[in-house]
């Protein structure tokens, strides 16, 4: 979930691509893993690698936001928007990490029902939890940035696209627990549909926050972001 940091610092720009590029590539892999057509085709193994690869991606996505957020100065100088944007950052990449696991898990044989449910849903669980809560944190800094409702702010925009994919993850995570005695989810509609819209509102947010190449003027810039 990337931030729209300012810096006219061309190096400090391409990091931010790479992080928004790391956020799409790795929403694009998670949407198209929980699509049902996709799954049917390749199989359910290489299903899972798809959501391990896209797992990979958000991580790294997640540690280059990391880098960049800075860590605030602990006292009355550290401004709010600051310690909150470092802490989303923060907590979103132990989601990632957490999702690392949970996908994972989902590829290694042998596991049966019970210990794939301790071991792959229950980071999963968390790892939604870890990127809500991320979430909130990145809402209270943009409304402290530019306000509660503003349609016409793009980090706003982008803000709460990524509210709204957290939300929608953990509702997948949810539904994906596993049925006690069985190899049953709980709703496997509702699971891949959730991670399918989640997907979907994390990539179309990385792509309105990725900023344009440094090596373009603002106003090609303005043209091609």
């Amino acid at each position: 979930m990337p931030k729209d940091h300012t810096s006219s610092a061309p190096r400090r720009v391409l990091r931010l691509r790479r992080e928004s590029q790391g956020f799409i590539i790795g929403s694009f892999l998670f949407g198209l893993a929980a699509t049902r057509v996709y799954g049917d085709a390749v199989g359910p193994e290489l299903d899972n690698i798809t959501y391990f690869v896209g797992s990979l991606f958000f991580t790294i996505a997640g540690f280059v936001q990391l880098s960049l957020s800075g860590r605030p100065v602990p006292g009355a100088e550290s401004h709010r928007i600051e310690r909150y944007d470092w802490w989303a950052a923060l907590i979103q990449f132990v989601g990632t990490l957490l999702f690392n696991v949970s996908t994972a898990v989902a590829l290694i044989q042998g596991l049966n029902v019970e210990q794939d449910r301790v071991w792959g849903w229950s980071p999963d669980l968390f790892g939604s939890t870890a990127f809500l809560v991320a979430s909130g944190l990145a809402v209270v800094a943009t409304t402290d940035t530019d306000k509660l409702w503003d349609p016409h702010a793009r980090n706003w925009r982008s803000t709460w696209l990524n509210m709204i994919g957290s939300v929608a993850f953990g509702v997948s995570a949810i539904a994906a627990f596993i049925v006690p005695g069985t190899d049953a989810l709980e709703n496997a509609a509702i699971a891949d549909l959730g991670t399918f819209v989640g997907a979907v509102c994390f990539l179309v947010a990385a792509l309105l926050m990725r900023p344009p190449h440094p090596r373009y003027s603002p106003n090609q810039a303005s043209t091609r972001s």
